[in-house]
């Protein structure tokens, strides 16, 4: 059993290691947690003892094999909730992540594992993350931002990389959800703003910023 702080740390490290050819230091960790450095030491060392996690200063943090096993589980239990509380519950997309965040710390061996059955075995949850499954093998996950889009070109949204409230509310106002069909209309040179058709409807003009922050496939 693991206090939810030391959960969050792992979780927190295994979605830094996500991101290709990043090294996981303390102050990525504080940083992704809001939390200050010298907790972070602290809870470094904590884990380094429990053999959940390996520090060293020029490699930085890697999960143990038994670290990234536990770090899978409360990934898959906070995605699972997050599909049941949109699904199950009528919850808006911009509402789910702080009650999942409670709970998945709740540990019982079978949950997750009725949960996933209950809910049809869905591979992604309402924010397009990939949903680890119960033997720890993890869907594709998506990378390429609607940045990367050719001129022309239309594609379907599978995942935002930000999951902000301010953000997935702005997608709302814009009606855009998993799924929804983009066509890059022109990229302005000026600031690489983008001009946009959202399922084929008046054009609209986002920032780049927005732009790197919505994941297509």
């Amino acid at each position: 059993m693991y206090t939810l702080s030391e959960e969050n740390y792992l979780k927190a490290i295994y979605r830094i290691a996500q991101q290709k050819d990043v090294k996981i230091t303390p102050t990525a960790i504080a940083e992704n947690l809001g939390n200050n450095p010298a907790s972070v030491v602290d809870m470094i060392r904590k884990l380094t003892e429990k053999q959940l996690i390996a520090y060293d200063k020029k490699q930085g943090v890697k999960l143990t094999a038994q670290g990234l096993k536990d770090a899978v589980l409360i990934v898959r239990r906070h995605r699972l909730w997050e599909v049941f509380l949109l699904e199950k519950l009528g919850y808006h997309w911009d509402e789910i992540h702080d009650i999942a965040e409670e709970l998945e710390h709740i540990s019982d061996a079978t949950l997750a594992d009725r949960l996933d059955k209950f809910l049809g075995f869905p591979e992604y949850d309402p924010h397009g993350d990939p949903i680890p499954k119960a033997n720890g093998k993890v869907p594709k996950s998506f990378s390429v931002s609607l940045t990367h889009l050719k001129t022309g070109s239309t594609c379907r949204v599978a995942a935002v990389r930000d999951t902000s409230n301010t953000f997935l509310q702005y997608l709302i106002k814009l009606d855009i959800g998993i799924g929804t069909r983009i066509t890059l209309i022109e990229k302005i040179p000026f600031d690489n703003s983008l001009v946009i058709s959202i399922d084929g409807k008046e054009n609209t003009t986002v920032s780049q910023k927005f732009g790197e922050n919505i994941l297509i496939d």
